[in-house]
Formats: C-alpha cells, sequence, structure tokens
C-alpha cells in the first residue's frame, strides 16, 4: 500500500519566495491528503510540497541568524540567554521549545527534501530542466539541516537516500548516529550535485531560493567547520560514540580536510561572480568617512586601497537596508525577508533599539568585542599606545580630533570611544551614540543622544531589565530612518545568510592551515583536479580587500608568512567582519576549541551602576563584570544535548557525554 503524506501544503497558484511567510498563506495553499504518487502528478502540486520544505529554513529550525546561540558567546548577551550563558539547562530542561524541537523538525526537512527529490522526476507537467533545478533546491534544503544538526550535536543519524521508506517518520527509522566524516562527506554530495544543477542567477520573483553559488558556499562552510580541530582529530571526543562502542569521531588529525575546504572556497571564488559590497564617498552624506592619511592606501583604489570608497557605508549598508538584497554583489544567499520572529527586523532592530524610539533595548554588546576593534589606523588597542584615550570626554560633537568617530560622537562621549575602525562605528552603540530614528513623529524622539547611565530612561532604573547589561548597545541592523515609536517605520532588510566576506575568509583560514608544506591534489565539486598548498601571496589575496574596505592598512609580511600570527589575526579579524552573524561566534570558539578559555572568562561590559555627572561619569567606563548572567563554560557545552525525548523516541541514538 502506498503511504499516505498527511497535511500536505499544496500551492494554490504560482510560488513567489519574496518572504518566507508566503510559504503559508492560508489563501494560496489548502491542506490535503494525497498519496506519494499522485503528489507529484501535477506542477501544482510539486511546488507545494517544495514551497512547504522551506518553511524550515524561515523559521527557528535552520536558522542560523536569528538563533539564541547568537547572543550565548562571549561577544553579545541578552537577558533571555542566561540559561545558555550559565549553562542551566539539561537534556530534560530546555530554555525554549526551539532546542526540543529542532532535531525532528530538520529530519522532518531531511525526509520531504529526500522524497521529493526521488519523485518529482514522476511529474510529466515539468521540463527536465526545471526537475533538476527543484532537485538541486531539495538539496540544498537537505544538506542545510543535516549542517544546522551537525555543527550542533556533532555526528547525528545519517538517513540513507534509498533502501528505506523516506516517508517514515525519524522515530519509525531508529537509526543510530553516523560518524561525523561520513555525514561531512554526504553534505558535501548533496551540495556538490546541487551546484550542477542550480543556476548560476536567479530573477527577482525567485529571490531567495538557493543558486550555484549558494550551494558552494555552504559547502566551504561545511568543510571548514569539518577541519578545525574540534572534529579534526581530536582526541577528546573518544568518547562519542554508538552504543556498540562505535567512535565516531575520526582521533587522526587530517591536514588534508583544511586543503578540501580552501578547494571548496576556491570553488566560489572562481566563479567570478561575487565580490565585496563597496560604496563611494559622499559628500553629502555626514557619515561619510576618510580613513587617516597613508602614503600607500590612501592613493590607490579598491581593493588596492580605499582612495575610492567609504569604508564606514560600505560595510553598514549590507545590513541596515541602504541596498537591495538583489543588488548586492556580495550576498551569496539569503533566508529572504520574513517579518516573523526569525527576521533581522524583530531578532535584531527590535531588541537593540532604545527604549526612547519604542524598541527593546535589551541586547548588550561586551567591553572585549569593543576591544577587539582596532584603531582607525589599524593597530590594535594593546599596540595604540597614547593613541588610544582612556580618559576624557568630548566637549562638542564632532570633534576632529576623533579621526573616523569624529561624524559619529556628540558632546560629553567617552574619548576611548574615538579613533576606531569604521565597523566599530556601523556597529556598536557607545555610550552617548546618535540615533537617528528619521521617521518618527515626535521631534524629540530624532537624531538624540541616548544615554545608558543609572536612572536614564534607557538606563538602569531600580529594578528594570529593559537595558543593555553592559551599557553598550548594538546598532548594526539599524537604518537612519528606524523607528519603533509613534509614526515610525522600519526600513526593509535583507539577511545576509551568506556573503561573500566569509567566502574569502574560509579561503584564507583554510589555506593558512597547511603548515606541513605539501601540496594537496583536491577535487573540484564539478570532478576537476587542483592542486592546493599553503601560499601567502594567496592568503594575502583573499583578506586583503576585507581590511581595504574597512579603511584598515593592510598585514604586514610577517604576518602573511608566519601560520601562528596569521591565525591570530585571521580570527580577530573574523570576530570583527562577521559580528552577530550566523552565530558565528559561538560556533567558532567551539571549532576552533577556544570556547574552554574564552568563554570561561566574566562577561564584563561598563559600570552601570554609575549615574552621569561630571563628578562620577568616568567611573562608568571602568570595566566591570555582569552580575546578572554568571558566565559558565563546561568541557561538555562543546557539543549541545540530545532532548531527552528524541532518546526516548529513537532507541539506538546515543547521548553526548557528561549530558
Amino acid at each position: 500500500m502506498k503511504k499516505i503524506i498527511r497535511y500536505i501544503v499544496i500551492a494554490g497558484a504560482a510560488l513567489s519566495f519574496q518572504s518566507c511567510t508566503d510559504f503559508l498563506d492560508v489563501d494560496k495553499y489548502f491542506y490535503d491528503m494525497l498519496s506519494v504518487d499522485s503528489a507529484f502528478s501535477k506542477r501544482v502540486y510539486v511546488d507545494g510540497w517544495l514551497a512547504n520544505n522551506y518553511d524550515y529554513l524561515c523559521k527557528a529550525d535552520l536558522s542560523e541568524y536569528c538563533s539564541r546561540f547568537q547572543w550565548s558567546s562571549d561577544d553579545l548577551i541578552h537577558i533571555d540567554a542566561k540559561s545558555l550563558q550559565q549553562c542551566n539547562y539539561s537534556a530534560s530542561n530546555f530554555p525554549h521549545d526551539d532546542f526540543n524541537n529542532h532535531l525532528r523538525r530538520c529530519y522532518e526537512c531531511v525526509r520531504k527534501a529526500s522524497t521529493f527529490i526521488d519523485k518529482v522526476v514522476e511529474c510529466k507537467e515539468m521540463t527536465m530542466e526545471e526537475i533538476s533545478d527543484m532537485q538541486g533546491q531539495a538539496r540544498f534544503l537537505r544538506a542545510f539541516a543535516y549542517w544546522s544538526l551537525v555543527r550542533t550535536y556533532g555526528p547525528v543519524p545519517l538517513i540513507p537516500e534509498h533502501g528505506l521508506d523516506v516517508s517514515l517518520s525519524y522515530e519509525e527509522l531508529s537509526l543510530p548516529r553516523a560518524r561525523f566524516d561520513e555525514i561531512i562527506d554526504f553534505i558535501d554530495y548533496d551540495l556538490s550535485m546541487a551546484a550542477r544543477n542550480l543556476p548560476m542567477t536567479r530573477t527577482q520573483n525567485n529571490f531567495g531560493r538557493p543558486t550555484k553559488g549558494a550551494a558552494l558556499a555552504l559547502r566551504a562552510r561545511v568543510l571548514l567547520f569539518a577541519a578545525s580541530p574540534m572534529s579534526n582529530g581530536n582526541e577528546d571526543f573518544y568518547n562519542v560514540k554508538n552504543s556498540d562502542g562505535t567512535v565516531l569521531y575520526n582521533m587522526q588529525y587530517d591536514e588534508s580536510k583544511w586543503a578540501r575546504a580552501a578547494a571548496a572556497a576556491e570553488d566560489v571564488i572562481n566563479l567570478n561572480k561575487y565580490e565585496l559590497h563597496v560604496m563611494e564617498p559622499d559628500s553629502k552624506n555626514p557619515y561619510s568617512v576618510t580613513p587617516p592619511y597613508h602614503e600607500e592606501y590612501s592613493n590607490l583604489d579598491f581593493p588596492d586601497g580605499w582612495k575610492d570608497i567609504d569604508p564606514y557605508s560600505s560595510y553598514k549598508s549590507i545590513f541596515d537596508g541602504s541596498i537591495r538584497g538583489s543588488k548586492n554583489p556580495e550576498l551569496i544567499f539569503t533566508r529572504t525577508g520574513s517579518d516573523g520572529d526569525y527576521s533581522i527586523q524583530n531578532f535584531f532592530n527590535y531588541k537593540s533599539m532604545p527604549r526612547t524610539s519604542g524598541g527593546d533595548n535589551r541586547l548588550a554588546v561586551t567591553q572585549k568585542m569593543v576591544d577587539t576593534y582596532y584603531m582607525d589606523n589599524g593597530k590594535s588597542i594593546e599596540e595604540a599606545g597614547d593613541y588610544y584615550l582612556k580618559t576624557g570626554f568630548t566637549a562638542t560633537a564632532k570633534e576632529p580630533d576623533m579621526g573616523v568617530g569624529a561624524p559619529f560622537m556628540g558632546p560629553n562621549v567617552s574619548k576611548m570611544y574615538g579613533r576606531r575602525e569604521s565597523r566599530f562605528y556601523a556597529s556598536i552603540a557607545f555610550n552617548g551614540a546618535i540615533w537617528e530614528c528619521e521617521s518618527t513623529s515626535k521631534p524629540t524622539e530624532k537624531n538624540y543622544q541616548c544615554w545608558y547611565y543609572q536612572d536614564e530612561f534607557n538606563g538602569k532604573e531600580g529594578y528594570k531589565t529593559h537595558l543593555p547589561l553592559t551599557g553598550i548597545g548594538l546598532k548594526k541592523y539599524t537604518n537612519k530612518e528606524d523607528s519603533w515609536s509613534e509614526g515610525g517605520y522600519r526600513t526593509s532588510k535583507t539577511e545576509p545568510t551568506i556573503r561573500y566576506a566569509e567566502i574569502l575568509l574560509i579561503h584564507a583560514e583554510a589555506l593558512n592551515e597547511l603548515i606541513s608544506g605539501e601540496s594537496y591534489s583536491i577535487k573540484t565539486y564539478n570532478d576537476q583536479e587542483v592542486q592546493i598548498s599553503r601560499d601567502p601571496t594567496k592568503i594575502r589575496t583573499s583578506m586583503k580587500p576585507i581590511r581595504m574596505r574597512a579603511g584598515l592598512p593592510d598585514f604586514n609580511d610577517a604576518t602573511y608568512s608566519d601560520p601562528s600570527n596569521f591565525r591570530i589575526a585571521l580570527k580577530r579579524e573574523r570576530h570583527i567582519e562577521l559580528f552577530t552573524e550566523n552565530s558565528f561566534r559561538y560556533y567558532d570558539l567551539r571549532r576552533w576549541k577556544d570556547a574552554d578559555v574564552e568563554e570561561a572568562e566574566p562577561l564584563v561590559g561598563c559600570d552601570i551602576d554609575t549615574p552621569m555627572s561630571d563628578e562620577t561619569r568616568q567611573e562608568y567606563y571602568i570595566p566591570t563584570p555582569v552580575t546578572y548572567i554568571q558566565k559558565v563554560f563546561l568541557p561538555k557545552m562543546y557539543l549541545f544535548p540530545f532532548p531527552k525525548a528524541e532518546l526516548k523516541r529513537n532507541i539506538n541514538l546515543t547521548q553526548n557525554p557528561e549530558w
């Protein structure tokens, strides 16, 4: 008897992928019961099945960008993440239902995608070109689901493509966990096949569907993770095993995995389709900045220098809605502009905007993150000497002595926030930062300085919890027009789920780790042979454009030549460039095996118990531990626990160690 697929969402009209919410619009779709054969008998049914699979990508299930892990590391915090920060959770007690449902929902996505890949060829109303494209999309979604699982839980059950009834539920299949390398190979295969089938570009109506570049870029991200210390020869994972004793991680380090990741990044680069987004200087823009003069880079056009670009606007406009996603040459893939809970608008914009503007006002940047940013001359605060001003306040707005920071600093702002690189001002809402909020109908809520001192409206007042616990806010996803108060609106923003800067950083990191001097022969996604070895010139070619866009001098030859020095520089650059994107910090610290050091430190910010007065205001900037959240990291936190309910559903599923 044919298995019955219950409650399949069927399309009633041509699909538009402009927003994830379109997929479940009840005016477009209706619930029905169909056999597998009849579900693939008509084009409209096929469209509906695939559209339903995209729903997992648009909700919490596969969201990397709008995940609670974003504020569960050492750079960004929120009151709601207290349980995650303090390891106050267990396999039977998760802080949010998202974690209880994650495994089940991801496997629903896998199962539906697998059925689609097998059955869509039976639809006679579609051309082979259309079928090939749709199979590529389903492979991408299936790979994304497995990727979401494996980077969170480590090895998970791998459902065979054939030989089992893929319409069975995850509980009915009851499979043991596959070896880590086996899962990575499967994801690699799926994304390579997807890249062969998917087109290079999409029309505006199909914006949000994956392309060839999206499949290859996700593949590079996955292979970098697999090459990293946590998963590559990590002897600490000797006890991650199945009930039959099968060890699920390879204890032997394999340098060729880095070569594989580098080759995957080169597959994206060699498409010659993507480039870093830049904007020209604009004399009418009050926030257009010019970096300090450099005898080389100030006289050269991008990407060799910054003469013809505005570093601040080039970076800021990627995230604040100033440029449409379809016009951004850096954007490789986006989950599209949903207005739900897991969108930039509600997850970041609302949570970071001050109470004055109707926002939640509770996203807090740590002092550690603030100190990570470079000075505008390219030096770290540790190297800057007297150029980094630890004390003192501005007397007026736009003091020229504040360097790149001058346009962003009003009066009475701590000079420690001056002379920083452009990405700092694009991302950080320091105490006294200006919030434009041009769309509000209230004149008093436009172009105001937001203060987080004690007893200020946006600061600590009694037991009020609507404040950034560090006294430092986030501004990365805020447009100058945005406001949540009366008469206000928010500009539409495109989530940069995968962007080209990440690919360049993957390429540089992976090449740097090939320290043995050996050259590796690696197959590309389309079975071409390429030779990969550590090459400082190629590493520079990928890293330098990111530095130039930021208006910062390139690293010197000694940094590029020494793997240890460049590794330190790469980690810092990645932290700054990709700050608050895709939960990168949470997962990067784990894949590098740095979390037991970096996340073991207390969360530190400003002293939010300090009032705003001439006598006390300098005390506000004394680094102060956040007392509300006692940061904890335990070795078991490198892998997340499987929910206890899942262990009951699947008797062959083993729990991660110490959980």
